[in-house]
Order: C-alpha cells, then structure tokens, then sequence
C-alpha cells in the first residue's frame, strides 16, 4: 500500500485589516475557535454545525486567503489547521487575543 504525501494549500498571512476583516464574521470566528482549541488540524464538516456545505466552504476560503488557515487534502479526506505559529510571527498575539475573547464569549450564557 503506497502512502500519499497531504496537499497542502496556504496563502501567507494579510496584512492587519484582512485578518480582522475574516475574523469578524461569528461563524468564522467561531471555526478558528474551534481549531484553535483543538490544537491540531479538524475535518472540515467538524468546525461548522448550522449552515450549509457551500456556505462553510466560502467561510474556509476566506480564512485561508488571510492566511489564518491551511487546507490539507489527504486520502480523500479534507482538513483545516490554524496557523497559529505564522500568524504569530506577522500579526504578534493577535490569535490567543481573539481566541482567548471567543472562549470567554462561548462559554458565557446570552452571548
């Protein structure tokens, strides 16, 4: 059985404005939430629940053309992984703010 090497696709990461502008959305925000607190690449269909396939789609461009995210392709599966190392290292801080204001969010009733 022969192993195939992932397909990855990355965009490098926007300048200030782009990333902000990604991450204002809720359900965006909400899908960097998520693989920020996973700490590892997630399927796609796992990082959204209330809106269509097409519709999560678009969401995932956009946050991979800021640079947030990259896309994995392998055996047929398709995952999401934060770039939390090169968004650091352009936007210093940027990620654990948002996520860190997100988590207090989620987890706070009527938010």
């Amino acid at each position: 059985m022969t192993e195939t090497k992932p397909a990855v696709e990355a965009h490098p990461v926007g300048p200030v404005q782009t990333v902000l502008a990604a991450l204002q959305d809720p359900v965006r925000l909400e899908m960097v939430r998520r693989l920020a607190n996973a700490g590892t690449a997630m399927q796609c269909g796992l990082l959204y629940e209330t809106i269509n396939k097409s519709t999560a789609t678009h969401h995932l461009k956009t946050l991979r053309e800021a640079g947030l995210t990259e896309r994995i392709t392998e055996n047929g599966h398709t995952y999401a992984r934060l770039r939390t190392d090169e968004v650091d290292a352009a936007l210093p801080g940027l990620i654990a703010s948002v996520v860190r204001a997100a988590n207090l969010a989620h987890d706070t009733p009527d938010a």
